[in-house]
């Protein structure tokens, strides 16, 4: 059974940092991309960024946002910096059974996280 828990999450000040987590189990998690998405209230769910061989990052967090990745850890780790107050969303870890082609939308992720929720307070 396939688990992705994130953490991490919390109310930060803009122009601050925060770093969320996700704890992958019941996959070969080497063989996945692992991604982060975010769902603000009222819109749709976004793609943010991505991490296979290779990194891949919407434009609106390129900069800003690194995605990494510990194999050994099965953890995959989303830093966030220079936040904005409409980064406030909720923050959600996928796993797609390919290394690439890097997918964007959520369609093309196989297993999703519960989310955590992330607050920029201008």
């Amino acid at each position: 059974q396939v688990q992705l828990v994130e953490s991490g999450g919390g109310l930060v000040q803009a122009g601050g940092s925060l770093r969320v987590t996700c704890a992958a189990s019941g996959l070969t998690f080497s063989s996945y991309t692992m991604a982060w998405f975010r769902q603000a209230p009222g819109k749709e769910r976004e793609f943010i960024a991505a991490i296979s061989w290779i990194t891949y990052y919407a434009d609106s967090v390129k900069g800003r946002f690194t995605i990494s990745r510990d194999n050994a850890k099965n953890t995959v780790y989303l830093q966030m910096s220079s936040l904005k107050p409409e980064d406030t969303a909720v923050y959600y870890c996928a796993a797609r059974k390919a290394r690439l082609p890097i997918v964007t939308t959520q369609h093309g992720y196989d297993y999703w996280g519960q989310g955590t929720q992330v607050t920029v307070s201008s």
